[in-house]
């Protein structure tokens, strides 16, 4: 029950941390996800963290919320351990095309989305071809869409990143959701 900066939790215990900074990756806040799918899908690119557990928490204080990526509060305690949802790699990857897809439009990319999301075409080669036309198609001032194209690529080989979400107003839980359906 040890976080990612190794702090040791305890079952029904509140914590308290400050809030003083107006960003969410540091002590001065405690950080929890949204909703349990969340919280399997986006520990990748936050936290990493191997053999993970999952609470339930009550979450009081001061809040701060990225995005949808997490949230953070000044007092957190933990209710019960819950069982952790099982996502498949695929089920992964949807997430992380279904982000992408809220976010960016080229038409090659949306057609080779499609293609892998109907299950038509999900070899990496297809993937890789379709970053680089998006990529070759984006201008000088689009390169954040471009990387998101790239980022859903590397999905293909790789557990989905839902970072193409960072910037935009997504319902990832709905994302994460409709990403079940995918085997």
């Amino acid at each position: 029950m040890r976080t990612y900066n190794g702090f040791q939790w305890e079952l029904g215990k509140e914590v308290i941390t400050d809030g003083k900074d107006n960003e969410l990756c540091n002590n001065s806040w405690l950080h929890y996800y949204h909703h349990p799918l969340l919280a399997v899908l986006l520990n990748p690119i936050h936290a990493n963290i191997d053999n993970s557990r999952l609470f339930e928490v009550k979450a009081l204080g001061k809040h701060l919320d990225d995005k949808g990526l997490k949230g953070g509060c000044t007092k957190m305690t933990l209710v019960k351990e819950i069982e952790l949802p099982e996502i498949t790699l695929n089920q992964q990857i949807a997430f992380g095309i279904l982000c992408s897809l809220a976010v960016y439009k080229e038409s090659t990319y949306i057609l080779w989305a499609n293609d892998w999301l109907n299950n038509v075409d999900r070899s990496a080669a297809r993937a890789y071809a379709a970053a680089y036309a998006a990529y070759a198609a984006a201008a000088a001032d689009a390169y954040a869409a471009a990387d998101a194209a790239y980022a859903a690529a590397d999905a293909a080989r790789y557990a989905a990143r839902a970072n193409a979400a960072a910037d935009a107003n997504i319902d990832l839980i709905k994302l994460a959701k409709k990403a079940l359906k995918y085997k």
